[in-house]
């Protein structure tokens, strides 16, 4: 459980560091490096908390 919290946690910070050096540089590849990340985060993350929540069901 805590492994994958610090894995979310540390997938969130990449995407925030990607979107960061888009910002800083301008260059297009660090955007889409950022929302690839955010959009799998996401993903993993639903996928997670829909077992806990099928877990807890049955």
């Amino acid at each position: 459980m805590l492994l994958f919290r610090w894995l979310i946690f540390l997938l969130l910070l990449a995407a925030g560091v990607s979107f960061a050096l888009f910002i800083a540089t301008g260059q297009p590849h660090y955007r889409r490096w950022g929302l690839v990340i955010l959009k799998w985060t996401v993903l993993a993350a639903l996928g997670f908390f829909g077992v806990l929540i099928l877990e807890r069901i049955f």
